[in-house]
């Protein structure tokens, strides 16, 4: 049987009333298989999510539902080598969500 995750749907609704994502540039740092990308990012303007392990960036990628291709990007990169490779306030919101940096 596989293990569902937050079936109550706490850690999206948390996050729904602590950030502001509607139309927002947001960057998820440490996205992992892109399990919580997908649940917010009908929400955002645009999305941007980096993980520094390959195998779970290509994961996201071929999980990714159709409808949010255009709004999504996944970037294989640590988040200091993805920081120093964009401008400052390129990003509306951040999100760290189970992740340590």
């Amino acid at each position: 049987m596989p293990i569902k995750l937050d079936p109550e749907n706490n850690e999206i609704s948390a996050l729904f009333g602590l950030a502001k994502l509607d139309g927002r540039h947001v960057l998820e740092v440490g996205c992992g298989d892109g399990r919580l990308t997908w649940r917010y990012a009908d929400r955002g303007g645009h999305v941007v999510a980096i993980d520094p392990f390959e195998e779970s960036i290509i994961q996201a990628r071929n999980a990714l539902p159709q409808n949010l291709k255009e709004r999504v990007e996944f970037h294989h990169a640590a988040f200091s080598d993805f920081a120093a490779s964009r401008p400052a306030s390129t990003f509306d919101t951040v999100i760290l969500s189970w992740s340590l940096c």
